[in-house]
């Protein structure tokens, strides 16, 4: 009798879908990207990569085995996800104490404290990088020229695509815009003499390959990515066509985080909607958001505030897009 038959009501499905799976699927999809970086920045992506990925495995060990006293899921693959993500979005420069304290705030505040994986209304990785922005701005905001492949600390910065952007926006002056790179060197991230932005940021190609992969191996579906940037591309067209002074849209998408929010982080399966309408309420409105940070805000990038805040919606959108329970019209 120690062998117990449970019997439950159809439908039954049954799937090869592991949490582990999904977690190295993404990781494997992050590389193009990660070895970009390293290409792109050289000593200093392996720093801040490494280190911020060594930092969320450690404190969420820690925090598993020591706060909460259960058993640590660190080989479930979240953490090292959590890593890589909050990594991209930082500065190729960032000092390691800083990185450390990110991580901290990224698993501890953003994760573990909510009960750690699929309990966090936030992405965890985003919770860490805008501590960091809003606790050090101006380390935060420091970009190094891409192709500094053996500096670290002392690299030297400048302009990024996004900083032009808002530049030519506050002066009221379009010929700003003509400082901007073609959309190939965005495409490709070969931007000569200009500031990076994050790490994870730098190639669109390389991101749009781990799209690829993700919707090949169905750990996504193409609801939050494509949403995300058409309402991008079709809301900064709209503007550049109302006034010159706004970039073109193909800039807007290739430039700054939009690639890397859209593709990997907006698409994180606990902070997003469950269905494919809810998704897609989801994606327009971080698209939407994105751009009025971007056009009217304070930092001349948007997407992961956008992010965060659609994070706060996911509970109320699921709500709203609840598909009826069988019968239930039949009942009323």
């Amino acid at each position: 009798m120690s062998n117990k038959l449970i019997i439950s009501l159809s439908p039954h499905a049954h799937g090869s879908d592991t949490v582990e799976r999904n977690m190295y699927g993404v990781i494997i999809a992050l590389i193009p990207a990660l070895l970009v970086s390293f290409y792109y920045f050289g000593i200093g992506a392996a720093i801040v990569n490494a280190t911020s990925i060594v930092s969320c495995v450690f404190f969420e060990w820690v925090i598993s085995k020591f706060v909460m006293k259960r058993q640590p899921t660190v080989t479930d693959g979240s953490a090292i996800i959590t890593g890589l993500l909050l990594g991209f979005n930082l500065p190729s420069n960032l000092p390691i104490w800083i990185i450390v304290i990110g991580a901290l705030v990224a698993v501890g505040i953003g994760k573990m404290t909510f009960g750690g994986l699929g309990n966090n209304p936030f992405n965890p990785a985003l919770v860490g990088r805008c501590f960091l922005l809003v606790s050090f701005p101006a380390q935060m905001t420091s970009w190094p020229v891409v192709g500094q492949l053996s500096s670290y600390l002392d690299a030297e910065t400048g302009a990024t695509p996004l900083s032009i952007m808002k530049k030519a926006i506050k002066t009221g002056d379009a010929s700003v815009l003509n400082d901007l790179p073609d959309s190939l060197h965005l495409f490709l991230g070969s931007n000569a003499d200009l500031g990076s932005g994050s790490l994870g940021e730098v190639c669109a190609a390389a991101l749009l390959l781990g799209l690829a992969y993700m919707l090949w191996k169905k750990i996504i579906t193409w609801h939050i990515p494509v949403s995300i940037i058409a309402t991008v591309f079709v809301a900064s067209g709209l503007l550049h066509l109302a006034n010159p002074v706004y970039a073109n849209p193909v800039a807007d998408v290739l430039s700054g985080g939009l690639m890397l929010g859209a593709i990997f982080m907006a698409t994180d399966y606990v902070t997003s909607p469950m269905t494919g309408k809810g998704q897609l309420i989801y994606g327009v409105s971080i698209g939407l958001l994105t751009v009025v940070i971007r056009k009217w805000g304070a930092y001349p990038e948007g997407m992961s505030f956008a992010i965060l805040i659609m994070n706060a919606f996911t509970p109320l959108i699921n709500h709203y897009v609840k598909p009826k329970r069988f019968g239930e019209e039949a009942a009323k």
